[in-house]
């Protein structure tokens, strides 16, 4: 498997936006499409505004900042990631979107490329399906914060070479990040275990339990870092919803029943942080 010089990333997100600038700052040419150009210029300019407050705090020099902002290559098209050596999509959780972004790029990628995903819940298995290089595809799941969290589950399809995973295990200990290799299964391990909680808290509060009730007391008293419903807002409950129906419908037990609060919420249009409204209001 060749060396990785080039990474490509598909979204600009913040999911997208956290990858494509963990892997500037690890010295990586790293060029950067999404389909809402106007999303993919505002994600390049905030990567550049948080470089230059880690110079500011002393965590960066002002030679290391600009060095990775100029491995920042925001593109127009896909085949402008003609020559990545591995390519992380972190498109909307959707299977459909996502298949026919990894069909493209098996066509506009050269033939050694690695194509991963950093879907949160959908089969890689079902996923490599969509290329002819199915031995070539896994699954690449960052937690967000990209930046700041360390893990990176490591996902194999029942088609993912031994050679490409080392390949990847490799870039994510680069990267800085620890890998834990994950089953194709629903949701994989975190999200199997994590969105179950979460859901449980929405139970709680349809309910009737405060939201600052319920996350003080998992703060608490569990020695989380932060509460099930804050951190439901910051992942979105669109997704959280997704990763719900995914695990329902796939393993078929209504534990895994999605909480009919989360789904009016997500009726709503209130996803969380990223619509200044979820289970808490945000400025």
């Amino acid at each position: 498997m060749a060396t990785i010089d080039t990474v490509g990333v598909i979204g600009a997100g913040q999911m997208g936006a956290g990858i494509a600038q963990v892997s500037a700052m690890t010295g990586l040419k790293t060029i950067v499409w999404d389909l809402n150009q106007e999303a993919l210029a505002k994600a390049i300019k905030s990567i550049a505004g948080f470089l230059d407050k880690m110079v500011e705090k002393g965590k960066l020099t002002a030679a290391q900042a600009e060095s990775a902002k100029g491995n920042l290559i925001p593109v127009k098209t896909l085949k402008e990631l003609a020559d990545c050596d591995l390519v992380v999509e972190a498109a909307t959780e959707n299977f459909d979107i996502k298949a026919k972004i990894f069909a493209e790029l098996d066509v506009v990628t050269k033939a050694s490329a690695i194509l991963t995903s950093n879907t949160s819940s959908i089969s890689i298995t079902k996923i490599a399906a969509t290329t002819k290089r199915p031995s070539q595809v896994m699954g690449m799941h960052f937690m967000n914060p990209v930046p700041l969290m360390k893990l990176v589950e490591l996902i194999r399809g029942i088609q993912t070479s031994d050679a490409t995973f080392k390949a990847v295990q490799e870039m994510v200990q680069k990267m800085g990040k620890t890998g834990v290799e994950a089953k194709d299964s629903p949701g994989f391990t975190v999200n199997r275990v994590l969105m179950p909680m979460i859901n449980e808290a929405i139970f709680l509060l349809q309910e009737g339990t405060k939201p600052k009730d319920i996350d003080d007391g998992m703060v608490l008293g569990t020695n989380q870092p932060m509460g099930p419903l804050a951190l439901a807002d910051l992942i979105g409950l669109d997704t959280c919803l997704f990763i719900m129906q995914v695990l329902h419908r796939e393993l078929g037990e209504d534990k895994y029943r999605p909480c009919p609060l989360l789904v009016k919420y997500v009726e709503a249009g209130w996803f969380g942080r990223k619509t200044k409204k979820g289970f808490y209001t945000y400025d």
